[in-house]
């Protein structure tokens, strides 16, 4: 470890690379987190280059400070930020020559569960957290996230010296980093999704039931009609209501639902390609490859031959 490194973590941060030996699987906030990778970079002048993944790859700068690339926005990134790759994302960093950005990174897939039974139980505040922040309008960087390096360094410190229950602490630990780098994603609570009924607040409370529908339904044949039915909207209005919130239709929102529940479950599981297809809402698969193909750039077999990571051309 480089002197500066060593001056701006009190503890080994290598350590947290021997994570990546322990399956780290758990539900949370109405969602199952797969941990894929654990990393740490020591600052020095690095680029890793514009590449996709089909997960999420979250990054805290312990040192230094660089440029955050995703898609057509530049984010300068200083010590003490986090910042976030959603699946899909067109990404890269480039640490700065003059003081040379140190990261440690982790990343995970994110997949809804389904309910206990259609409908079913109260509003959950983790589900609607997750749903928030895997939202690909939401934002990718926080400036300020004072509870995930006190995280990093316990979930570091149990990898270097791993004690009896070790899967059982690094999953909670990993539980709660899920969840707290949602918090410090969406600081701005204007984007979780509204709970109260002010005017504005109805508005966006049928649009949470809409998405919550897809997210409980995206497995089953569904039609806008279903979708609004739950509102008891015309599908016009229905429509217009959704693209405001969140930005695209219904039916564009339940497709890039299905195909990135499907690019997840690629990389995760060695589920037949057609079983996949007919879990995520395509009972035809040839429906279900040409959709693929266009939302991720290849066939699904070529998606899981290469473990879901998409490398572009540099530029």
């Amino acid at each position: 470890m480089t002197a500066q490194a060593a001056a701006a973590l009190p503890y080994d941060g290598r350590a947290i690379v021997d994570l990546a030996g322990e399956r780290v699987s758990l539900d949370v906030g109405g969602h199952h987190a797969e941990f894929v990778h654990w990393g740490f970079y020591e600052p020095y002048p690095w680029r890793n280059y514009l590449h996709t993944h089909s997960y999420f790859e979250v990054c805290y700068a312990y040192s230094g400070r660089g440029v955050f690339r995703s898609g057509d926005e530049h984010h300068v990134v200083e010590a003490g930020a986090l910042f976030v790759a959603r699946p899909g994302d067109v990404h890269e960093i480039v640490s700065s020559h003059d003081d040379p950005l140190g990261i440690q990174f982790w990343s995970y897939t994110l997949v809804p569960e389904p309910p206990r039974r259609p409908g079913a139980g109260p509003p959950d505040g983790g589900r609607d957290l997750l749903q928030a922040f895997a939202d690909p309008a939401a934002p990718v960087v926080s400036a300020a996230a004072p509870r995930v390096p006190v995280l990093l360094e316990l979930l570091t410190r149990e990898a270097s010296r791993p004690g009896p229950g070790f899967g059982d602490v690094v999953s909670a630990l990993a539980g709660t980093l899920v969840v707290d780098t949602a918090r410090a994603v969406l600081n701005d609570h204007a984007r979780l999704p509204a709970h109260d009924v002010a005017p504005g607040g109805r508005n966006r409370l049928a649009v949470k039931t809409m998405v919550r529908y897809l997210h409980d339904n995206y497995d089953r044949p569904v039609s806008v009609r279903d979708v609004v039915a739950q509102v008891h909207l015309s599908e016009r209005h229905a429509n217009r209501l959704f693209r405001r919130v969140i930005g695209t239709t219904i039916h564009a929102y339940l497709t890039r639902l299905r195909l990135d529940v499907a690019a997840q479950r690629l990389v995760e599981h060695g589920l037949p390609i057609k079983e996949i297809a007919h879990t995520c809402g395509y009972p035809d698969v040839r429906h279900f490859t040409t959709a693929f193909h266009r939302q991720w750039g290849a066939a699904p077999g070529a998606f899981r031959a290469r473990n879901g990571t998409t490398q572009l051309a540099r530029r």
